[in-house]
């Protein structure tokens, strides 16, 4: 992966690609099965741990309840939700968590476009694919903020693109504000503490 001039991530050319998904194949998928789809290419998601899903929880709520009591525009979604980044080449995900200010972006099955912020948690099979390939992907496609939380290394790392900081990383003891809003704060701390991390 290199950076532009400009900021702008770029992923190294992988050579021919064979076995392009379309959308019509993606969508037919039995809904068992979890999977994303990266530039035509589907990848099949394992299911998520039981810590994995606890902290899911606990974000998921403080955020919901930190919108609810602004009001506004802005509503939080966990997985499973699609994402489509791009029509040409298919580029499907479903964060673990994602915050959407754009009603106009929702069609009632999924995001078309950028959500405004991320989250990833990560899973012990597959950190590169949040901290690598993600990465990649979110910040080209204009999502404002994505966060990834490591359970393993307890640790969350902070990318907040509007301001180009990438990779500012924070021990689970800290309270972490959300950037892209005023006072949005997430204890990690109460979160660690709550389910003995």
């Amino acid at each position: 992966m290199t950076i532009s001039r400009k900021g702008a991530l770029f992923m190294p050319a992988l050579g021919t690609q064979s076995n392009i998904i379309t959308l019509q194949q993606y969508e037919s998928l039995p809904e068992n099965v979890r999977a994303e789809v990266f530039d035509g290419q589907i990848s099949y998601m394992a299911s998520p741990s039981q810590v994995h899903q606890e902290i899911l929880t606990e974000l998921l709520v403080s955020i919901r309840n930190y919108l609810r009591g602004k009001g506004g525009g802005c509503q939080v979604f966990p997985a499973p939700f699609d994402v489509k980044l791009s029509d040409h080449p298919l580029t499907i995900v479903q964060p673990d968590i994602m915050v959407v200010c754009g009603k106009d972006k929702l069609d009632g099955k999924r995001c078309n476009g950028a959500p405004d912020f991320i989250i990833e948690i990560i899973s012990p099979g597959n950190p590169a694919d949040d901290y690598i390939r993600k990465l990649y992907y979110y910040k080209n496609a204009g999502v404002r903020e994505y966060w990834i939380v490591d359970p393993r290394r307890k640790i969350v790392t902070i990318n907040y693109f509007e301001a180009n900081l990438v990779s500012v990383q924070y021990p689970f003891d800290s309270v972490v504000k959300v950037n892209i809003y005023d006072d949005l704060l997430i204890d990690f701390s109460e979160i660690a503490n709550l389910l003995n991390l």
